[in-house]
């Protein structure tokens, strides 16, 4: 058998449609409320951030949204993407499991955020928009963003989380060749960052700032939309290309995943490969044991209740249930800033209260020794993100080896490392460390966390 086995759809069988989980949920979302009255919100309450395509794609219970033609054409550029038995990895490791991944690095940002970047920017263009401010974490959000900016003549302003910002340049780099312009967060551009800094000059920033600076500027024009890179609903909805294209490759395969695993941050990735299988499984279908893998630095599913949050730490975003960690909480500067995230997408949180999916917490330094492992058996270097998948893979197939159990593991590699390869570097001559965050900072943050009683 050939140590590289890899799974391609052609272009007619890319999915046409989206999927949509909240079709098929045994029990409905709690409602978005609004913060000054606690009511629930209306689409009227979002038009000064999103346009109303996309707020109806937010609200709805629909199975199948249509993808517009022009994103499908633009996803023909690395749509469909390929699916890989990881057969050189499972000797590695001397299993008798079955490890197969999903490899989204090859868009032209090198992850998965293109996938509602490219929707995003187009539903953005259609309404008449010019400029769309963001926020983004270790840059993969905003590189993608920044590249369908450019596709549809929108103007992009970043906010990038300082401390990624600063151990990420190439990424910076990229955003601004495609030619966004990317803004250190906390800054002063907005009140919301010049508050922080007033209350610390040197503050390493967090997606929760960022994201309100992004939305207060973009509030203040009617030119101007936010979007949003993970978390929300029709977020989540685009990213479904993956798990749907990785049905029809399990096919090909002859094999169906007994075990499903993916970083989440805020939960994008993760929806993109899981809500398709687990949607079946809803529907009467097979059954598949789902794993959401986060950073031990920043445990929002493992450590964070579920209550009703603010996504923003100025307040200025509605109230949403999720697993949080307190709107205030900064995690620490690990590499994987993509996960810095102190809340969790309200789907994502609802079918793990529901039961549906389990989480698992890991270190840093567990992380990159699984990508490490990974990259000398099948010659891909993941993202620091990605990698807490890959550590998560890994282990289930020990598991497998450890009970004498075949089992097909899927796992999404949401994207390639290429411009983190300072983070190894440092993980090569010993100077990554496990970081921990300040228990006190995170009880004061869940201390701080909004009384709700109208749900």
């Amino acid at each position: 058998m050939s140590d590289t086995v890899k799974y391609l759809l052609d272009e007619s069988q890319a999915p046409k449609s989206w999927y949509n989980l909240a079709a098929d949920l045994p029990e409905p979302l709690p409602p978005v409320l609004h913060p000054a009255t606690q009511q629930p919100i209306t689409p009227d309450d979002l038009l000064p951030l999103f346009p109303l395509s996309l707020i109806e794609q937010e609200v709805s219970t629909e199975r199948e949204i249509e993808i517009p033609r022009p994103v499908r054409d633009i996803y023909r550029q690395w749509r469909p993407s390929p699916l890989y038995r990881a057969r050189r990895l499972e000797r590695v490791l001397q299993t008798p499991a079955r490890i197969y991944y999903k490899y989204e690095g090859v868009s032209p940002a090198g992850s998965h955020k293109p996938n509602t970047a490219v929707a995003q920017a187009f539903y953005n263009k259609e309404a008449g928009i010019r400029h769309i401010t963001t926020e983004t974490g270790a840059g993969q959000w905003g590189s993608a963003l920044a590249f369908a900016g450019t596709l549809f003549d929108i103007s992009i302003q970043v906010f990038m989380v300082r401390v990624s910002y600063q151990q990420k340049p190439y990424r910076r780099a990229l955003m601004e060749t495609y030619g966004a312009q990317c803004i250190p967060s906390p800054s002063e551009l907005t009140e919301s960052g010049r508050a922080i800094l007033a209350q610390r000059a040197d503050h390493p920033g967090s997606l929760g700032i960022a994201i309100s600076e992004a939305v207060e500027l973009a509030a203040q024009r009617a030119d101007t939309k936010y979007a949003l890179g993970s978390v929300l609903n029709h977020v989540l909805l685009h990213q479904t290309v993956i798990g749907l294209e990785a049905q029809a490759q399990m096919d090909q395969a002859d094999d169906y995943p007994d075990v499903i695993v993916a970083c989440t941050g805020g939960g994008s990735n993760f929806a993109g490969i899981v809500f398709p299988f687990l949607g079946e499984q809803l529907r009467g279908g097979r059954q598949v044991r789902v794993l959401a893998v986060e950073p031990a630095a920043c445990p929002t599913l493992t450590r964070g209740p579920y209550a009703y949050d603010f996504g923003d730490t100025a307040h200025l975003t509605p109230l949403t249930k999720m697993h949080t960690l307190g709107s205030t909480f900064t995690p620490p500067g690990f590499h994987a800033g993509g996960l810095r995230y102190h809340g969790m997408a309200p789907l994502i949180s609802h079918i793990k209260e529901l039961g549906l999916i389990d989480a698992r917490a890991y270190q840093q330094l567990d992380c990159f020794e699984a990508g490490m492992q990974f990259a000398r058996a099948e010659g891909i270097v993941p993202a620091p993100e990605a990698n807490h998948a890959v550590r998560g893979a890994i282990d289930e197939a020990l598991r497998c080896k450890e009970e004498g159990v075949s089992r097909s593991i899927l796992f999404n590699l949401s994207g390639h490392g290429h411009f983190d390869m300072q983070a190894y570097m440092d993980f090569l001559a010993g100077k990554l460390s496990d970081q921990t965050y300040d228990e006190a900072e995170l009880a004061m943050a869940l201390a701080g966390l909004p009384s709700v009683t109208a749900a």
